[in-house]
């Protein structure tokens, strides 16, 4: 196919991807899925010190790849989560469930009330998950990837499990949302 005059050009309507707060509403027309990503970590004394949990919340989840198994989430540069969570030999993804719109925000505030109520599980290597999820990764880090202001970060799913019968909350157009079964018709 070759363009000609007839062909409509849609220039003119676009916006500069410069402009960040249009950027930032077209990048909320697409759903997401929500996870918390969670480890168990030295206390701050060292090897005696009480085992801390260390977390946060993501938004910029995805699938990945089957063969290997890899999920991806995208850490902002400016977190300091995220390195204290790079350095564990294992890292917990918890598909937050659709009812877990307040656990998603208190996960996303202050470090130190992240986890203030909350009776995680893990695994012996350190990967912590949150209770009821939809799903939970036993995960450990495959690559970093620089881009812009944040990093890609490719996660190796070493073990997992799921509830196909809970469903996940999606973050869309700046707020939580769940999914909705629609009908195929007669």
């Amino acid at each position: 196919m070759t363009l000609d005059s007839a062909f409509p050009t849609t220039t003119a309507e676009l916006s500069p991807a410069a402009d960040v707060d249009v950027l930032k509403r077209a990048y909320s027309c697409f759903p997401s899925g929500v996870v918390a990503v969670a480890c168990r970590v030295a206390g701050a004394d060292g090897a005696d010190g009480a085992p801390e949990l260390v977390g946060m919340a993501a938004s910029a989840f995805t699938t990945v790849s089957l063969d290997p198994p890899l999920v991806s989430l995208c850490v902002q540069n400016t977190s300091t989560t995220w390195p204290r969570l790079r350095a564990a030999p294992a890292i917990g993804v918890s598909v937050f469930a659709r009812d877990q719109s307040d656990l998603c925000r208190q996960l996303a505030g202050p470090s130190d009330a992240r986890f203030s109520g909350i009776t995680p599980s893990g695994t012996d290597d350190g990967a912590v998950f949150i209770p009821d999820a939809a799903a939970c990764l036993s995960c450990s880090l495959h690559n970093e990837i620089p881009a812009g202001d944040h990093t890609l970060v490719l996660l190796r799913i070493e073990a997992l499990r799921y509830d196909a019968g809970v469903e996940p909350l999606v973050f869309h157009a700046s707020t939580f949302r769940s999914l909705e079964v629609r009908s195929t018709g007669p």
